[in-house]
């Protein structure tokens, strides 16, 4: 594979990103170390028993990683996935619907989205 097919496979090395920060980005309750990227205020009614998180990750592997880890929670529990790769955020209600999951919820986060799924099989 050459260069930019290896860059969209995530075989290759990523392109640096050299903009600054943006400022309101960077305050608030998910700013600081990467692990406070990782805390999700759910919305009322939707605690995750499970966050599977997948930041950094490119697909299929967030799928990979729900349909592997799905099994772990009882029904009608939430699974939370952390992903930034703008294919999951189509790819993971699409799954749902193709498994018969439940989707419930897609939360705007700093750095990618939050996506709840509840267990219904």
């Amino acid at each position: 594979m050459t260069g930019h097919r290896l860059r969209l496979f995530g075989r290759g090395p990523a392109a640096r990103r050299t903009d600054p920060p943006d400022a309101a980005v960077s305050s608030g309750p998910f700013s600081g170390s990467p692990e406070s990227e990782r805390a999700v205020a759910p919305p009322p009614g939707l605690a995750p028993m499970l966050t599977i998180d997948a930041l950094g990750r490119k697909c299929p592997i967030p799928i990979i990683m729900l349909a592997e880890q799905i099994r772990d929670v009882p029904l009608g529990a939430i699974v939370s996935v952390l992903a930034d790769d703008p294919a999951a955020y189509t790819d993971v209600p699409a799954w749902c619907a193709m498994k018969s999951q439940e989707f419930v919820h897609a939360q705007d986060l700093p750095r990618g989205w939050a996506l709840f799924i509840r267990r219904t099989v």
